[in-house]
């Protein structure tokens, strides 16, 4: 990984492009009945952009990478507010 600290930046931003790829074919590799659909998650990750709480790609609520966590369906914003 980059050593650069980026707040509200996306793993695609402070990740390799090869170790991005790699996490872009995990979630390429969800089931489909639980992978948000494409909409949805494009959603979440432009809430999630705007949030204070997202640095390198990850929530520092619950310490998930942000575009892991929105691609499953059933999962939600950890924050109070519970942005999507």
């Amino acid at each position: 990984m980059n050593s650069i600290f980026c707040k509200r930046c996306l793993m695609d931003e402070v990740l390799s492009e090869a170790e991005y790829t790699h996490m872009k074919q995990y979630i390429d590799s969800i089931d489909d009945y639980i992978k948000t659909n494409k909409q949805e998650y494009e959603k979440r990750l432009n809430l999630c952009k705007e949030c204070d709480c997202l640095i390198n790609g990850m929530c520092k609520l619950c310490g998930c990478f942000v575009e892991m966590r929105a691609a499953v369906t059933k999962n939600y914003c950890p924050n109070k507010n519970r942005y999507w």
